[in-house]
């Protein structure tokens, strides 16, 4: 098995330690919340949450913000622009975009792991080709709900 490795800049301003993962099976790194105090998310409420990272990414790649499924679950909670991109020339503090779905407010302890962080790597260069039409497909046309349930 050959594993693949990225070497990504970071800058923790936090007083947590770094992104982690959790088993060596995972595909995320756990972000945590960079609060002093707990913050209270009231029912559909949406809080921009600070990690205190920031990180420099290689061209070529995106590291994505994605939910921690656990915490959807279990309280509703939820990054809302799922995935949320991190660019690679991006260098402002990794925050995230938490929403509230659940029935409950829910607190927000400080550390806690609020998402997770996703590289993935990117096409960095597309050569459109201008043409009359698309080749045809058994799908279509067809868009949300076609394939069936």
């Amino acid at each position: 098995m050959n594993d693949r490795q990225l070497s990504v800049k970071v800058v923790n301003r936090s007083k947590y330690g770094l992104p982690a993962k959790q088993t060596p099976g995972s595909s995320g790194y756990d972000l945590f919340a960079d609060l002093e105090t707990p913050l209270v998310l009231m029912q559909l409420e949406r809080k921009l949450i600070p990690t205190g990272l920031y990180v420099e990414i290689p061209l070529g790649w995106e590291a994505q913000v994605r939910p921690r499924s656990g915490l959807a679950w279990e309280a509703g909670i939820t990054v809302l622009n799922t995935p949320g991109t991190i660019d690679a020339d991006y260098r402002g503090e990794v925050k995230v975009l938490l929403i509230n779905l659940g029935k409950e407010p829910y607190t927000i302890k400080p550390g806690q792991r609020i998402a997770q962080l996703v590289f993935c790597p990117i096409v960095t260069s597309v050569l459109w080709e201008t043409v009359q039409e698309c080749s045809p497909t058994i799908r279509g046309t067809g868009g949300l709900g076609h394939t069936g349930e």
